[in-house]
């Protein structure tokens, strides 16, 4: 929860890409509820209005913390730690604001615009205009305090999967909605019933936001909390998380699917994917396809 004033401190680093997944793990165990934002420069795309990744190009890791005193050890704790992991690979300094929660998608508004994901999907932030054309998909996302823009290369991946995946009128689960983002994309592209979790209440209310501004209310129901045991069945599960924590929900995600129904995974370095891939076959999920952008996995399982 917030402090009084209702502010936060927002702690950020800009990290080259091999150390991004050490750095994350770092952030989530002292970010509120394990929250952590990942943003990469990007650059204006060949289209002139949508924003490309720049290719190799160093990610900014970033969480958040209720200000007030009890958060100055946690601070100097994740500095110090930082100036460590420092000796090994180039992170640059902790940088420490005080934000408001209502000021915080202003933060998130200078440079975002449209972007294109697979075949239909346009990613739109919900202050810029745009006029899809007759055959594209829209999805007018406000990000509030949670992850998941679509500039990501793992939300993209998981976005340009679900495009295939998806069979007309499935349930789907969406594990740490974050935004909403999939869970919306999942409604608009044809799901029957989607239900979105998140532990964290910030990201929740920002998904009930996104999904009442893509009038997809009906098919998609956010609720506060994880994945548990009898939860389903399902047709699809989305899962855009860490893999440490796909290997540890894959016997739940497993028994929550139906014969058949298929797991989109992501959030998984290429060189995690044999480790995730060995956990899933353990569930009795197999591995039927894998997805790469730059370092980054999406992995499609079939129970």
């Amino acid at each position: 929860m917030t402090g009084s004033s209702g502010e936060w401190l927002e702690l950020s680093v800009e990290v080259e890409r091999a150390a991004v997944e050490e750095v994350s793990d770092l952030f989530a165990r002292y970010g509120y509820q394990g929250g952590v934002v990942l943003e990469e420069a990007t650059r204006p795309a060949a289209d002139g209005v949508s924003l490309e990744p720049i290719p190799d190009g160093p990610v900014w890791v970033r969480t958040y913390l209720p200000a007030g005193a009890e958060a100055q050890p946690s601070v100097e704790e994740l500095r110090a730690t930082l100036e460590l992991l420092g000796r090994l690979a180039t992170i640059g300094p902790l940088q420490v604001r005080r934000i408001h929660e209502r000021s915080w998608a202003e933060a998130w508004k200078a440079g975002l615009g449209p972007m294109h994901v697979g075949t239909r999907l346009v990613v739109v932030p919900s202050w810029r205009r745009y006029r899809p054309r007759r055959s594209e998909v829209c999805l007018r996302i406000d990000p509030g305090m949670a992850f998941g823009t679509g500039l990501h290369q793992t939300t993209r991946l998981c976005l340009a999967a679900l495009e295939r995946f998806l069979r007309p009128g499935a349930r789907v689960l969406d594990v740490g909605t974050g935004s909403g983002i999939l869970a919306i994309a999942a409604a608009r592209l044809g799901a029957g019933w989607v239900l979105a979790l998140d532990i964290d209440p910030v990201a929740v209310r920002a998904a009930v936001r996104n999904v009442r501004r893509n009038r997809v209310s009906d098919r998609v129901q956010v609720r506060q909390g994880s994945l548990e045991h009898g939860m389903g069945p399902f047709a699809l599960v989305l899962a855009n998380l860490l893999a440490r924590t796909l290997v540890e929900l894959a016997d739940r995600v497993s028994a929550a699917l139906i014969p058949g129904g298929y797991l989109i995974g992501s959030g998984v370095l290429r060189e995690q994917g044999d480790m995730v891939e060995a956990a899933w076959r353990a569930a009795g999920l197999e591995v039927v396809e894998r997805l790469p952008e730059d370092e980054w996995l999406a992995l499609v399982a079939k129970r």
